[in-house]
């Protein structure tokens, strides 16, 4: 991390905020690295403020994307890993990555959606269909419990 962000992140932490103004000069890979640094400094609030504000500045930006659905998996706010790694493969198209739906997919099986998961990584085992950590991930959702919510009814019996 260059000198320049480091001091701004230091900044940051210092007053606990960030200010839009002065990160806006910085880049995706800036923004990545500054919350990646924050998050080996236990400040996972600011990280996910720095965040924040990268994807608000960048909103296509596969390092703010890839950097904030891990930093959303690791705060198990599985919804908005979900949405940020979606958006991830989508901007990527083709040039997806495996770990990439592996981490999506996971993010749909805490948020008890394994259907979903099974899905996406199907999808992946059909690109790749001898990737370890595919595999590996595939038979942990296939060992996963079937969850199902209970409806009720306003109908008397």
């Amino acid at each position: 991390m260059h000198l320049d962000l480091q001091q701004s992140m230091r900044k940051f932490a210092d007053a606990q905020a960030v200010d839009l103004r002065e990160a806006s000069r910085f880049t995706p890979v800036d923004f990545r690295l500054g919350v990646q640094w924050l998050v080996t400094q236990n400040n996972m609030e600011l990280a996910q403020a720095l965040a924040e504000a990268g994807l608000a500045l960048y909103p296509k930006s596969e390092d703010i994307l890839a950097i904030g659905g891990l930093l959303a998996m690791t705060r198990e706010d599985w919804h908005l890993a979900i949405e940020l790694l979606n958006d991830l493969i989508i901007l990527q198209g083709d040039r997806a990555q495996p770990m990439t739906c592996q981490m999506l997919a996971r993010a749909l099986a805490c948020n008890l959606n394994i259907p979903e998961a099974k899905d996406v990584l199907e999808q992946a085992l059909k690109v790749w269909p001898q990737d370890p950590v595919l595999l590996a991930e595939y038979e942990d959702i296939l060992k996963a419990p079937a969850v199902t919510v209970a409806s009720t009814s306003l109908q008397p019996n």
